[in-house]
């Protein structure tokens, strides 16, 4: 019970660093916002680990943590250009039903055995997928002006903006749902007996794999006031966020802690909802209802 009101809480922590990102992205560099976050988190995991206190890592801690990391990283670029070319109700669905299902599978071959309802979860994120990637024509409505845009191109015989928006952000959410597996089943794999040390590596690795990225592309410099703010929103919510699921991880089975965490797109698509009055179509909304339904199914069979 412990792992699973773990995983909740650090479902509720990813949901909003997705969303202070998400805000952050629209009006600031991906790669900018990536480092302040990352830099932030090391900070926040560094203070926690010197409270709570461990043994030295082994190296089994070190490379699993460090494998983490890029998946942390990796999984950030991509859901943070999602939001960036898509509504946040695209993007963060399809990287939790990929988290859940790579993470699913990883336990299967651990020897984790999932019961039928687990199977059927799967088996529910493939339409959830096509029902979130559909009616692309009407995502032009989602965004603030974005109705407007669209009959502005329409007249002057301009390809819709919309009609590139979503397919990016179905690409970017399914790269990111892969990412953030690696994510999960790397602080999994790095077992508990080093305390925090594996998530420290695994924020170590990623602020230094984002630090080269951006002295490679020039862009090494720091959001905006408005953006700054919400990329160390980002790193203050998303360090606890991996902290509580490091803790959850090593308390329950994989498949179910990886599963319930994966369910923090509710919280962002809620916060999108009320803050930005973004609308969702009736197809995606449909496909949303999939994805949940498909996140619930593992996790309940799990939880069973």
């Amino acid at each position: 019970m412990l792992a699973v009101l773990l995983a909740l809480i650090a479902a509720a922590g990813y949901g909003c660093s997705d969303f202070a990102a998400g805000l952050a992205t629209r009006g600031a560099s991906v790669i900018r916002v990536t480092l302040l976050a990352e830099a932030v988190s090391v900070a926040v995991v560094a203070v926690a680990l010197a409270v709570i206190g461990a043994h030295p890592p082994g190296l089994r801690a070190v490379i699993w943590g460090s494998v983490a990391g890029l998946g942390n990283v990796g999984g950030a670029l991509a859901l943070y250009l999602g939001f960036r070319h898509a509504a946040f109700s695209v993007a963060g669905p399809l990287s939790a039903v990929g988290a859940a299902g790579f993470s699913l599978l990883a336990g299967l071959l651990l020897g984790e055995r999932p019961t039928a309802l687990a199977l059927a979860g799967i088996v529910l994120a493939l339409p959830a997928i096509v029902g979130v990637s559909a009616s692309v024509d009407a995502g032009a409505g989602e965004r603030p002006g974005g109705a407007a845009r669209a009959a502005s191109d329409a007249r002057s015989g301009r390809p819709a903006v919309a009609r590139t928006q979503l397919p990016a952000g179905v690409s970017y959410g399914l790269v990111a749902g892969a990412c953030f597996a690696l994510m999960f089943i790397g602080l999994d794999r790095a077992g508990s007996g080093g305390g925090l040390w594996p998530v420290f590596c695994s924020q170590v690795v990623a602020l230094a794999v984002i630090t080269c990225v951006a002295a490679f592309t020039g862009d090494v410099r720091l959001p905006g006031r408005r953006g700054g703010w919400l990329a160390a929103a980002t790193g203050l919510t998303g360090a606890p966020g991996t902290i509580l699921y490091f803790l959850a991880t090593h308390r329950g089975l994989l498949a179910i802690v990886a599963v319930i965490t994966s369910l923090y797109p509710a919280v962002t698509i809620l916060l999108a909802r009320v803050a930005l009055s973004e609308r969702l179509t009736r197809i995606r909304l449909i496909g949303l209802i999939l994805a949940a339904a498909s996140v619930t199914l593992i996790a309940v069979s799990g939880a069973g």
